[in-house]
């Protein structure tokens, strides 16, 4: 079905930004770069991800309006490479929610596409799978060359992007204080609220706005993606879930403090975050609602958090991530582990179902693909995806854009601090639309 060639890259960068210059071509595209992370001091060598690992074309789409899982699990019974999507409100199919806020973009709950062409790059070497009913061995050999080629593209941009807020400053301080009633009465534990900076009729170059989001905040999930006319870019530092042979492990983030001006200040902010009791009651309380999840897919005994508070430095922002792993029963399929972990734990609260609920009660706007997971899962089974944060979302059709941002919420948020911390999360999203 697949062929491969392989030949040596000494610039991971630049192809990465001219795939996605060339993606332009295709009606499907996804790019997936790690920028040179990788987590291996903290865990094991088994979360290593390819320097990038990316897609154009589609041979097969799946696009469920219903019976979502259905779809999923015969997409990957297929046994070829998978590149896709799953929404955030794909949560209505797993448990008994619904989702009748204001969508503006209109992305599917779910959405893959067995590709093309595969380009994989490891270790200074660019590993091209084309598929053999689209591309013959010459066709793919010469795509290397086609694509460092591609011109920067060239689109209307606006410069004068101004965003609107669902939420007025006033509305989203008053809103995290009824979120705190629910915590006091005892409802739920800590919720993610976010809110939705948008803006209408908006002419965006979505290609040349990614690489320069990815010059400005290299990720190690960042991902960029045509999916038709709707488009992702996205600057995410966050795993949901990666699987490799038996091991399941994630990595939620909880606790958010920004760079120093210089070294000493920068020690100082990272110190702060790591002490700092309400940053760790938030990373703890997902750990455990994690730790739940994954028991539910767990060879006996083996679930184990590996790390625990860890303290990652990042262009804009440091960041505590948590790492949690298990071994999983060998029966489970895909579908089967995204039903007992979807949504992340790190996006929704605890208890998960009655946060979701207060989601959908106190957000003014359907989430979308915003805080679902971008990934692949490989023609073996194995996987990885991110958590959809610090990213743009755009419909081309509609001219609509959008980014949301949003922080845990628990008895001791201030409200005014959890409104500046959006505005931290959004820095590098508002620096990269000011002029592309």
């Amino acid at each position: 079905m697949r062929g491969s060639i392989s030949i040596p890259i000494s610039d991971v960068n630049r192809f990465g930004d001219q795939l996605c210059r060339w993606i332009r071509k295709e009606t499907y595209g996804l790019v997936l770069r790690s920028n040179h992370y990788c987590y291996q001091n903290s865990v094991t060598d088994s979360l290593r991800r390819y320097e990038l690992l990316a897609c154009t074309g589609a041979v097969e789409v799946f696009s469920p309006t219903q019976s979502h899982f259905e779809t999923l699990r015969n997409a990957t019974s297929k046994g070829d490479w998978l590149f896709g999507f799953l929404g955030y409100d794909l949560k209505n199919q797993v448990e008994k929610l619904s989702s009748s806020n204001n969508d503006g973009l209109g992305f599917p709950d779910v959405f893959f596409v067995i590709p093309e062409i595969v380009y994989e790059v490891n270790n200074g070497t660019l590993t091209i799978h084309y598929h053999k009913a689209k591309h013959t061995k010459q066709t793919a050999g010469s795509m290397f060359d086609r694509i460092m080629a591609a011109p920067k593209v060239e689109m209307n941009h606006d410069s004068n992007i101004e965003f609107q807020g669902r939420y007025t400053k006033s509305e989203y301080i008053e809103t995290v204080g009824d979120v705190l009633k629910h915590i006091h009465r005892g409802d739920i534990y800590e919720m993610n609220l976010c809110q939705e900076f948008f803006v209408n009729n908006c002419s965006v170059n979505p290609y040349e706005t990614y690489i320069k989001l990815n010059s400005i905040s290299p990720m190690p999930f960042s991902a960029f993606g045509k999916f038709s006319e709707k488009f992702l870019v996205s600057a995410s530092p966050e795993r949901y879930l990666q699987k490799n042979g038996e091991n399941i492990t994630s990595q939620p983030i909880k606790g958010t403090a920004p760079r120093g001006k210089n070294t000493d200040e920068d020690k100082r902010f990272a110190n702060d975050l790591y002490s700092n009791q309400k940053e760790r009651s938030e990373n703890v309380m997902i750990v455990d609602l994690v730790r739940n999840d994954l028991s539910r897919i767990a060879q006996r005994a083996s679930v184990s958090v590996n790390e625990l508070f860890g303290i990652y430095q990042f262009p804009q922002v440091h960041q505590m991530i948590s790492t949690i792993s298990c071994r999983q029963k060998p029966e489970l399929d895909f579908v089967d582990i995204v039903k007992a972990t979807f949504p992340m734990g790190s996006m929704t609260g605890a208890p998960k179902i009655r946060a979701m609920q207060l989601i959908e009660q106190y957000e003014c706007s359907k989430r979308g693909l915003f805080s679902g997971a971008v990934g692949y899962i490989t023609p073996t089974g194995n996987f990885d995806f991110n958590v959809v944060i610090r990213s743009i979302l755009y419909n081309r059709i509609k001219k609509y854009l959008s980014c949301t941002v949003g922080g845990a919420i628990t008895a001791n948020s201030i409200p005014e601090k959890e409104y500046e911390e959006c505005l931290l999360k959004s820095l590098a999203i508002r620096q990269t639309l000011e002029n592309v």
